[in-house]
């Protein structure tokens, strides 16, 4: 039993127990034979095989303050399987296949309900992926946190064998860009949003339906990132280079990748933006400059391919649509956008 002064002090070590019983639940419909017991559970044990030259990939990242409206809104599993999604995608920019996933929520008051939800959203996102949960860490902190306070971090391991991986120096000119749709924001720019929209201040405006919108506006600011790796595994070996359009957007993501001699050109026009891009900037009166800085603007994943390989591309992933090409650098930006 704990100690009455340790639950005095805020945290519940009967109740923390009872909510990482539950959490392995959740784990253990992502595992498959390939995660050994690790009874004890300090650390997850994955028994990697089938590679001749095995080249690990790991990425780290949260999903910063979308969090704060999944709490507004009181539904958490879109941000846990968002949590798992933006890692999984980071990693596939060079070709890998997601293998574990672990994760870290840490908060004030301990919500049984609310972890279930996130947790449930966690266990999607690796199941979409076929990424095992092995291991994570849940931290009830309430001289840090207040309140409803909670923090969101995600870790993912992947594996490509080292002639298969997606090296963007073999970027060349010529090459052409093929966007694939983006889901809506995603988890990037929401500090922007939430002032535009003043949803701390103001929290029944995510409540409200925009004429644009088929929804009410938490609705849509809380639709799951888009996963990538379903749709682009098959083409891997196709492309010179990946690019997840995340913060920075177009112009910091795609110049990411290339080579310091070449320039993206980018046919304004050549894809969808979504209506919530453009209630954004018509409420926030934001210029198109920054849009596309801090937005993906309705592209979550660039790839950059030979002109010989764009069909099959676009037979694979039916809604991706050529957005440009690479040309010669001839000034001081790397993507330049054209009417």
């Amino acid at each position: 039993m704990a100690s009455d002064a340790y639950r005095d002090s805020g945290v519940d070590l009967d109740r923390m127990d009872g909510l990482k019983d539950r959490i392995k639940g959740f784990a253990a419909t992502t595992h498959g034979p390939e995660v050994l017991d690790s009874s004890g559970s300090f650390a997850g044990l994955y028994q990697l095989s089938g590679y001749r030259e095995p080249v690990l990939v790991a990425s780290t990242d949260g999903v910063g303050t979308k969090i704060k409206i999944a709490a507004q809104l009181s539904h958490f599993e879109s941000v846990g399987q968002d949590l798992v999604t933006l890692n999984v995608n980071d990693i596939i920019t060079k070709g890998a296949k997601p293998l574990f996933f672990l994760d870290y929520v840490a908060f004030s008051n301990l919500d049984i309900q609310r972890l279930d939800t996130l947790m449930r959203g966690i266990a999607w996102g690796c199941r979409e992926v076929r990424c095992s949960l092995i291991s994570g860490e849940t931290a009830q902190m309430p001289q840090v946190y207040n309140g409803d306070e909670m923090d969101l971090a995600g870790f993912v391991v992947g594996v490509v064998e080292r002639d298969q991986i997606v090296e963007s120096k073999n970027v060349t000119e010529g090459d052409i860009l093929v966007g694939v749709p983006s889901s809506g924001l995603h988890t990037n720019g929401f500090s922007l949003v939430r002032q535009i929209f003043n949803t701390d201040g103001n929290p029944n405006v995510l409540y409200h339906r925009f004429d644009e919108l088929n929804h009410q506006l938490g609705e849509e600011l809380l639709v799951p990132h888009r996963s990538y790796y379903p749709l682009l595994e098959p083409v891997f070996s196709l492309v010179h280079g990946l690019a997840h359009i995340t913060g920075g957007g177009l112009p910091g993501k795609l110049a990411s990748i290339l080579p310091n001699n070449l320039s993206a050109e980018i046919n304004l026009g050549s894809w969808h933006i979504l209506p919530i891009f453009k209630v954004i900037q018509r409420e926030g009166a934001v210029g198109d400059e920054e849009m596309y800085r801090v937005f993906n603007m309705g592209l979550g994943m660039v790839a950059v391919c030979p002109e010989g390989n764009v069909a099959k591309i676009l037979d694979q992933v039916p809604d991706a649509a050529v957005i440009g090409r690479v040309v010669a650098r001839a000034n001081g930006e790397q993507v330049v956008f054209k009417s």
